[in-house]
């Protein structure tokens, strides 16, 4: 019995075999799909001001002003929640992967369901500030929660082999990753309080808001 505090992508290498896989082919296809990805006047305009708020405060900013003050904001721009999806904040997520029973809270999931987490689709852990963080490896326990989501999504016809994808962050910087069966891939750091970095993240959630659609046919 552990929890995902636990966890570090060495930990994860040696108890399940996770490897680390450069250039991933999903997390290319991904970052492919959201070149084209259309963001609007109000959507630039928007992430204009929180990216001037986040140049001028986010080193002064803890881990849950950081979640309020950008990270939440840029998730209800995306606007995950439709009749059978939703965006949920610090809920329960546990399972049992190859005997071990690994239970946790993630910051952010998006998952089928209103009250409960059903078939997750995305997992998001944020931090501070890198040099502030008394967690030993972000990136380790965001995978090892995608590793239980996808022991989850076993049972779920639609979701069952299917990759999942996440994001953690440490202050201003995101990194996205994909976990495809024991492969995962983790992308370049995405500066938030960068003009074209910050768009890049926003076309980012928006391409995997359609990559959920197409997966569960829910718009």
């Amino acid at each position: 019995m552990s929890t995902f505090r636990e966890w570090t992508r060495e930990k994860l290498k040696e108890r399940f075999g996770l490897k680390r896989i450069p250039n991933h082919p999903i997390l290319l296809e991904w970052f492919e799909k959201a070149l084209p990805i259309e963001v609007d006047a109000y959507e630039e305009e928007t992430l204009r001001r929180w990216r001037e708020q986040m140049l001028l405060y986010v080193d002064y900013w803890s881990e849950d002003e950081l979640k309020m003050k950008f990270i939440g904001n840029i998730i209800t721009l995306v606007n995950y929640d439709t009749e059978e999806l939703s965006a949920f904040a610090n809920r329960a997520l546990d399972g049992t992967v190859d005997g071990e029973y690994i239970s946790g809270n993630p910051d952010f999931m998006v998952a089928r369901g209103k009250q409960e987490v059903k078939s997750p689709f995305f997992c998001l852990h944020e931090y501070k500030k890198e040099l502030d963080n008394n967690s030993p490896d972000p990136a380790g326990q965001c995978l090892v929660a995608m590793l239980v989501a996808q022991q989850k999504n076993m049972d779920t016809p639609k979701m069952a082999g299917k990759p999942l994808y996440g994001s953690y962050v440490i202050g201003r910087n995101w990194f996205f990753m994909i976990l495809d069966g024991v492969a995962y891939s983790i992308s370049k750091a995405f500066d938030a309080t960068d003009a074209a970095d910050t768009m890049q993240i926003l076309k980012l959630l928006k391409s995997h808001k359609q990559t959920i659609f197409e997966i569960w046919g829910d718009e």
